[in-house]
């Protein structure tokens, strides 16, 4: 039977084959893992379908079309190995021959995925001393990240050389001098390299230039003065964890304000198809969230609906899927507007960029003491930039601006969202 690149989602119409789990000429059984295929989204583990023999002809790293053929296994290979064989003559050993010892061949080192095997290298843990918890023994990513680095081996101490004699150093040859015309260049001496863009990489730089060609991108800014929210959770975080087993963090704050803002203002909420505005009367959170091979935004559900310890785990748990490569082409599509905190990397003010068919983008940032002025005085404050990046073909400015105040409200009066619980 072949194996095909399977159809992974509508947007996705190629992958880079990340590696093979089996050798070329390997038998398989069924269901086990073959290898691993890379998309711009998300990463897809293709499992063997029928047992037998796998003849592998699409080498690792090769970019292939979805529905390409990358392989086969010989299904006829695994019904003649499991027949039994003819017996054959045995033959007697003379008594003073002995049997050779048997030498032990080495242990095939349990299945790992790629991203476990390469934080396995940047941690120093060794593979072969980890029992893998997916399945068939796969070691995955938090296996490794529980692991104790492995001690390298000391060296044994160098025993002192004897003197040379003098004769002997004038029997030594010189060593040639380098000549000018081919100096000897070391690998650290070069000033560029070259490697080639990763599927998401490439998605991402396509997407950034479609944003700037087909929409009218524009960027309002606010800021909102964090004290009463800082206060809350000061006040709250322990009853909040003991109760509910997370912590109380700002994204929830966030989900909570832009909810009501949409709902105020629902143009923000909507999308441009062709020539028709689509009015979407469901409030689908993307929330974006870095990872080593770039930005992701998986979608929190139906954010109106939840409470503020559902939308804290529903991130908790969309965050470990994408760190984990575990995120789903579901996970990530049909969000009806974005937040992204660049806070979190110090970010003091920027503009964020557009997620299509989104119309628009709230952009949070690092909370830093300044002096404002309150009731004619000036005093320090936690204030956070607010940035609103909206596609003016829909969203005039008036709402822009209203849509972020509305934001800026909640957030400075947060006892108000908990009403609503």
């Amino acid at each position: 039977m072949e194996i095909k690149v399977p159809q992974v989602g509508e947007s996705i119409f190629e992958a880079i084959i990340a590696s093979w789990n089996k050798q070329d000429g390997d038998s398989v059984a069924k269901d086990e893992l073959l290898c691993e295929l890379e998309t711009d989204k998300v990463n897809v583990e293709l499992n063997a379908e029928a047992a037998g023999v796998l003849s592998i002809q699409v080498a690792a790293g090769t970019t292939v079309k979805i529905g390409s053929v990358i392989g086969s296994i010989d299904e006829s290979a695994a019904t003649s190995a499991e027949a039994p064989k003819a017996a054959a003559p045995a033959e007697k050993t003379p008594p003073a021959a002995a049997k050779p010892p048997k030498e032990t061949a080495p242990k095939a080192e349990a299945s790992v995925n790629p991203a476990a095997r390469k934080l396995a290298q940047e941690q120093g843990v060794d593979l072969s001393t980890l029992a893998g918890s997916g399945k068939n023994g796969r070691v995955l990513v938090e296996d490794v990240q529980g692991a104790k680095p492995t001690p390298k081996p000391q060296p044994a101490p160098a025993a002192k050389p004897e003197p040379t004699k003098p004769e002997a150093a004038k029997a030594e040859p010189a060593k040639p001098e380098p000549t000018k015309s081919t100096p000897a260049v070391k690998a650290s001496d070069a000033r560029s390299s070259r490697e080639p863009m990763s599927p998401m990489r490439k998605r991402i730089a396509e997407r950034l230039v479609s944003v700037r060609q087909t929409t009218a991108m524009l960027t309002t800014f606010n800021e909102a003065d964090m004290s009463r929210v800082m206060d809350l959770r000061r006040r709250q975080k322990e009853h909040f964890l003991a109760r509910h087993g997370i912590k109380l963090g700002l994204m929830s704050f966030f989900v909570k304000a832009c909810v009501e803002a949409l709902r105020e203002f629902p143009m923000v909420n909507a999308r441009i198809d062709g020539n028709d505005i689509v009015l979407q009367h469901f409030y689908d959170i993307g929330v974006a969230v870095a990872s080593e091979r770039g930005l992701v935004v998986p979608v929190l559900r139906d954010a109106d609906r939840l409470n503020f310890a559902e939308i804290e785990q529903g991130i908790a748990t969309l965050a470990e899927k994408v760190q984990t490569r575990k995120i789903a082409l579901a996970d990530l599509e049909g969000g009806t507007f974005t937040i992204s905190n660049g806070g979190i990397y110090g970010n003091l003010l920027s503009t964020p960029m557009l997620n299509p068919p989104q119309c628009g983008i709230l952009g949070m940032h690092t909370i830093l003491d300044r002096p404002v002025a309150r009731d004619g005085a000036v005093v320090i404050r936690p204030m956070m930039n607010l940035a609103l990046s909206y596609d003016h073909r829909l969203i005039d400015g008036r709402e822009a601006v209203g849509f972020l105040k509305r934001i800026k409200t909640c957030i400075e009066d947060p006892e108000e969202l908990l009403l609503e619980q």
